[in-house]
């Protein structure tokens, strides 16, 4: 049996855990996709379009959004999100795990719950943009993890200065809840890479 790739151990590590599940039928319910593609590793990023009455206005963030009606669970949000935003169809196969349930910290947002789904994915450069996303890009995790690339920084959210941490990207700053994500899924991965040194 081949050894298994970084990438396959840090699935397989996130697909053991168990999730913490948020339940409030009185909290709107999204989903995010986390698509994880090989050689090397890298996940894919978007930055949402600017838009009046969004929070997350012009954020780097993963593909998703609300619940539909039409959508038979979160995991079919995810999944629907991925290919209305940037023309990617995933298959419910790839689906590798499910992380814990999220919530804005800033009393400003609205109180949504967000559930991220990760998917082993090959790499797609055919990318179909739609109006709510001005670019995406795929980041390595190696680039993710350099030094100096995770900080903290002061920021101005709705006109008022606030501390963040986040990783600062060629695409601009990655914090807030993708952060919070993203973080733990990062970290994994620096630990079996500084693991099979």
């Amino acid at each position: 049996m081949l050894p298994l790739s970084v990438l396959d151990a840090l699935l397989e590590l996130l697909a053991a855990r168990q999730p913490q599940v948020v339940s409030d039928p009185g909290r709107p319910e999204a989903a995010v996709a986390l698509l994880l593609a090989p050689d090397p590793d890298r996940l894919l990023l978007i930055r949402r379009a600017d838009r009046d009455g969004d929070p997350w206005s012009g954020q780097l963030a993963l593909p998703g959004g609300r619940r539909d009606r039409v959508d038979a669970d979160l995991r079919a949000t995810a999944i629907r999100e991925t290919e209305e935003e940037v023309g990617i169809v995933v298959d419910p196969a790839t689906h590798q795990a499910t992380l814990d349930d999220l919530a804005p910290v800033h009393a400003a947002l609205p109180p949504i719950m967000v559930r991220p789904f990760i998917f082993r994915v090959e790499l797609h450069t055919d990318l179909r943009l739609s109006h709510e996303v001005t670019s995406a890009t795929w980041v390595t995790l190696a680039a993710l993890t350099a030094p100096g690339v995770y900080r903290e920084s002061e920021i101005l959210v709705r006109e008022a200065p606030m501390v963040v941490s986040g990783y600062h990207l060629g695409e601009g700053l990655l914090w807030g809840m993708t952060e919070r994500i993203l973080t733990p899924v990062i970290r994994s991965w620096a630990e079996l890479i500084s693991g099979n040194r």
